[in-house]
């Protein structure tokens, strides 16, 4: 066939691939039979050698099962097929299309294939999709803007997302590789289908999660569609195609969630419907870029307010929220505590001066610390320098004074925490409460000073 005539008339890269299909529906060799000129160019320029016509494709573009499912797509279903991927081991975009094309051999098929590649996503080659595709991905948009209850919107996605792939379960899965852990960020799951929940799974799941890039390598995504593909995934992953066995999935599609360098977990469907594949991947394709920036920005947000809210040196809640907690009990939007206390670490100016201002921040750590653990069902906030506040909702006057009694015989196991503690118990003006704690405090604290003149002052 005369393919270099077709490809004359393209100005852009393109090119002429080759499959080979078997009897059992399988496919062997893919190779890119011929180029225009563009494409021996770009080929020339990235390899530093001269483009071979009938080479296998991996010579040309990097080797990624899914380009090969949809050339053998493209072929065996005789339709033109489009895709826009990110290949972010590249930092480019990739906008193809594929055409099939007449053979004169029964066992090779032949598609058009042409490419453009760019260093930014391009709203309008994302655009470019079918009817039913841009609608499901509109309103999974919609519904994530329109939201302010975030993880309530993307559990209502990931159940669409579910039912347009015809999926048994979909789940949003966050990975810290620091901490190398996973965390179930959304999750649907189809009753009665034989699959159990990700918090089955949830606390080793990272040895299974951190073999996915290797079998990735560099791919956007992962298609298991059949027993064919199965074996394949045992033969690259076999710690991954155990754990899907075991747990009864015969069928996958893994997607990667990147928000420009930041890898943030994976998204996957299982127990798909098969016949939809190309469909799937179109839909899922887009739409992960659009849940990985929603994730990205969900979590700065998050990040933000928990700066906001607390105090970076010894992680209690800092003086805003300790004022915003007062004002809506004084508001009446929340219950008054059964019990406000004000401690005062006693020494702290002293720590400061002698040993430096790393040994007094040490020694604030330790005490937040020990407060926390004592008061673990109440609030703690550094209300000021060597100050901290704890609202308790609900505890008996016993266990108060039991739990002072803790306080201070764990700072006497420490070499310079000592606390000076005033308390009030049962009082209904949080304000009156308040005011007495922090007398009693004072008073304690004079009498320890009294007792301890060196320490004098602070």
């Amino acid at each position: 066939m005369d393919f270099d005539s077709l490809l004359s008339h393209h100005r852009g890269k393109a090119c002429v691939v080759s499959v080979e299909f078997f009897p059992d529906g399988s496919y062997g060799n893919i190779r890119v039979v011929a180029g225009n000129k563009a494409h021996c160019e770009d080929i020339e320029a990235l390899t530093h050698h001269p483009f071979v016509p009938g080479c296998p494709y991996e010579a040309c573009f990097p080797k990624n099962p899914n380009f090969e499912e949809h050339c053998c797509c493209c072929i065996r279903e005789n339709r033109p097929l489009h895709a826009y991927v990110n290949l972010y081991m590249m930092n480019l975009w990739l906008n193809m299309f594929l055409l099939p094309l007449d053979s004169d051999q029964e066992n090779i098929g032949y598609c058009f294939y042409c490419y453009d590649v760019a260093p930014k996503a391009d709203s309008s080659a994302m655009a470019d999709l079918s009817a039913e595709t841009a609608s499901n991905v509109l309103k999974s948009c919609i519904k994530l803007r329109g939201s302010e209850d975030v993880r309530s919107a993307f559990q209502e996605v990931v159940g669409d997302i579910c039912d347009i792939c015809g999926a048994d379960h979909c789940c949003i899965l966050l990975v810290d590789d620091e901490k190398r852990s996973c965390t179930n960020f959304a999750e649907s799951l189809r009753e009665g289908r034989g699959l159990f929940p990700m918090s089955r799974y949830i606390n080793d799941f990272y040895n299974v999660a951190k073999t996915w890039p290797d079998t990735l390598a560099g791919s956007t995504c992962i298609i298991i569609k059949d027993e064919r593909d199965m074996e394949k995934l045992r033969e690259q992953n076999p710690i991954w195609a155990e754990s899907l066995k075991q747990a009864g999935v015969h069928s996958v599609v893994l997607f990667s969630l990147r928000h420009g360098k930041q890898h943030l977990g994976y998204m996957w469907v299982i127990n798909f419907n098969v016949d939809d594949v190309m469909k799937i991947k179109e839909t899922l394709e887009v739409t992960t870029f659009f849940l990985a920036s929603e994730i990205a920005s969900y979590q700065l947000l998050n990040k933000l307010e928990i700066m906001s809210t607390i105090d970076s040196l010894t992680g209690v809640k800092n003086r805003n929220v300790m004022n915003n907690r007062v004002d809506e009990i004084v508001a009446g939007h929340e219950p008054v505590p059964v019990a406000v206390l004000f401690a005062d670490l006693n020494g702290l100016k002293r720590v400061n001066d002698d040993q430096g201002h790393s040994a007094g921040d040490t020694m604030l750590c330790s005490a937040a610390s020990i407060l926390q653990a004592v008061f673990h069902d109440g609030d703690v906030y550094r209300a000021g320098g060597d100050e901290f506040m704890i609202l308790i909702p609900a505890i008996e006057e016993d266990e108060l004074q039991n739990r002072l009694a803790r306080v201070h015989f764990l700072s006497g196991k420490t070499e310079d925490v000592r606390f000076s503690i005033g308390s009030c118990y049962g009082k209904k003006d949080i304000r009156k409460a308040m005011r007495l704690a922090d007398e009693r405090m004072y008073a304690f604290k004079n009498a320890y000073y009294e007792a301890h003149p060196e320490l004098k002052y602070r």
